[in-house]
């Protein structure tokens, strides 16, 4: 899934301590520039279990998890990505059939994970209805500081890597009808990445439980119309709601 980011300005150059491949002058960008991640970054920092030693595989492991979906949010194109081989890439998530690169890219990462065959009336997030951007919203409206990933442990290395990992963020914006919590939604799964020998991910596959992401969203007391109605008209009457402070 996606952390939370902003594009940066266009003439500036974008470095980031998590993720490579931000600074290719050719690649197309999904919002006319490289995003920055100083907001999750920070969440990251202050809210992981674990902080790996420099060099370490599970610091190559996560570095490289972390930039293959600021690719898959960010670039329009397969073709810019550096981190796959978009010729072999399939990403198959708890058994599913397996998405290619091209596929994956047009749903995005959110409705890539959250999809699943469920009768509709038990789906808390109905990815068939949600587009690339609709998701990315539904999730960045959330979770305004972002969504925070960390790899917890490491079990094998090249070319069939296994790790598992730790998705957080704090519920500080309504979601599919429930109100914020304030408190903190997280998620544990299990992932391989199949390598070649340049490191490029040929296929990802990751094991999770929903239900547990959706739990923390599901605490949140449901929103009625009236109050939606309510906020509207305060965001309106005041001229400070307009602005995107971050």
């Amino acid at each position: 899934m996606a952390g939370s980011a902003e594009a940066s300005s266009v003439n500036k150059v974008v470095r980031d301590k998590y993720r490579s491949f931000l600074d290719d002058e050719n690649t197309e960008w999904r919002h006319g520039a490289p995003p920055t991640y100083d907001s999750v970054n920070h969440l990251f920092e202050q809210g992981r279990t674990k902080e790996w030693p420099k060099g370490s595989l599970e610091e190559i492991v996560q570095n490289a998890v972390k930039s293959w979906e600021m690719e898959l949010s960010h670039k329009t194109r397969l073709q810019d990505f550096k981190s796959i081989n978009p010729e072999k890439f399939k990403l198959f998530v708890n058994g599913r059939e397996g998405l290619t690169g091209e596929e994956t890219l047009k749903v995005g990462s959110y409705n890539a994970l959250l999809k699943n065959s469920l009768p509709k009336e038990f789906q808390y997030y109905k990815a068939e209805e949600e587009s690339f951007e609709s998701s990315h919203e539904v999730f960045k409206s959330a979770f305004p500081r972002g969504f925070a990933w960390e790899v917890v442990q490491v079990y094998s290395g090249p070319p069939l890597i296994a790790f598992k990992f730790r998705h957080w963020g704090l519920f500080e914006g309504p979601f599919k009808g429930h109100a914020p919590t304030r408190e903190r939604v997280q998620f544990y799964g299990l992932a391989t990445l199949k390598v070649d020998d340049s490191l490029k991910v040929e296929d990802v596959e990751v094991y999770y439980d929903p239900a547990e992401l959706f739990a923390g969203f599901l605490k949140g007391a449901p929103i009625s119309d009236s109050q939606t109605d309510q906020d509207s008209e305060a965001k309106l009457a005041c001229p400070f709601s307009q602005l995107n402070v971050k």
